[in-house]
């Protein structure tokens, strides 16, 4: 073979290499953008399902409830273990004598109060762990309205089952049910199913296994807490979505001012701020 055919040829496999990097990059590019449209429309969708269920909730917050949880509204209350106020709503975890207050308001079928957990959750127990401030949960079940079904009050109720148990159990079970390998999409009711919330226990060591946790979750024993936390979720005006993040009363946002910090170094910086103002 020439040297002039050697060439032409090395030159002809550099050409080929370079076309299908090119192809590759331009594959790679259309991925992402596929990943991050999705996510934003994601994060619109809940947005906007949020603005439905608070022009459809009903003057007594319980719009949509079917007979089994008109019935539960119904019942004497039975406030968890490890609450605070009146009607056992307030459920704190930290110091309760931390100096910040980290008011953290969710839906447990939201799908992006799971991306938020898996991808946050860890800071947020550092922060709590470290004294920075305690977090004081706020629970909503208006996907339910919105999608039909019990899933999010009857992961609120387990949830209620878990704090009776101990705060610990609360933080770690709420971590379990957000976690990817657990939570389904919001259209789908998967934890109106007990024997899911169950199963899902059993990923915590302190309800794996107990007999009151479980009996609790089965006869619905914290269902009228559930409904009553979640009615004062509702009277939130400023709570248009979730995850709502305030610290101190102030929301926490990204650096655009408007979306929830969904990474740990965007909420760390966020968190800073608030706190330096």
């Amino acid at each position: 073979m020439s040297k002039r055919n050697n060439w032409e040829n090395k030159q002809s496999a550099r050409e080929r290499l370079r076309a299908e990097r090119e192809r590759q990059a331009k594959k790679d590019r259309t991925r992402r953008q596929l990943v991050v449209g999705g996510a934003v429309a994601a994060v619109l969708a809940v947005g906007a399902g949020i603005v439905v269920a608070v022009s459809q909730l009903g003057k007594d917050g319980k719009s949509g409830l079917n007979a089994a949880w008109e019935a539960a509204s119904k019942k004497e209350l039975v406030k968890p273990a490890n609450t605070g106020g009146d009607k056992g709503t307030e459920v704190v975890i930290g110091d309760r004598n931390a100096k910040h207050t980290l008011d953290l308001y969710q839906d447990m079928r939201c799908p992006i109060c799971s991306v938020f957990e898996q991808s946050v959750g860890g800071t947020i127990d550092k922060d709590v762990k470290d004294g920075k401030y305690k977090v004081s949960y706020h629970v909503a079940t208006f996907l339910d309205r919105n999608f039909g079904g019990s899933g999010s009050k009857n992961a609120l109720s387990a949830l209620g089952a878990a704090l009776d148990v101990s705060p610990e159990a609360f933080s770690a079970y709420n971590k379990a049910l957000y976690s990817k390998a657990n939570h389904p999409e919001e259209t789908k009711d998967e934890y109106a199913k007990d024997d899911v919330l169950l199963k899902v226990a059993n990923e915590v060591p302190a309800l794996k296994g107990n007999k009151d946790f479980e009996k609790n979750v089965k006869d619905g024993t914290f269902d009228k807490w559930a409904l009553t936390v979640s009615d004062e979720f509702d009277k939130a005006k400023d709570v248009t979505g979730t995850p709502t993040l305030k610290l101190n009363g102030k929301k926490l946002t990204a650096e655009d001012g408007k979306n929830v910090p969904i990474t740990p170094e965007q909420y760390t910086k966020a968190v800073d701020a608030a706190l330096k103002s």
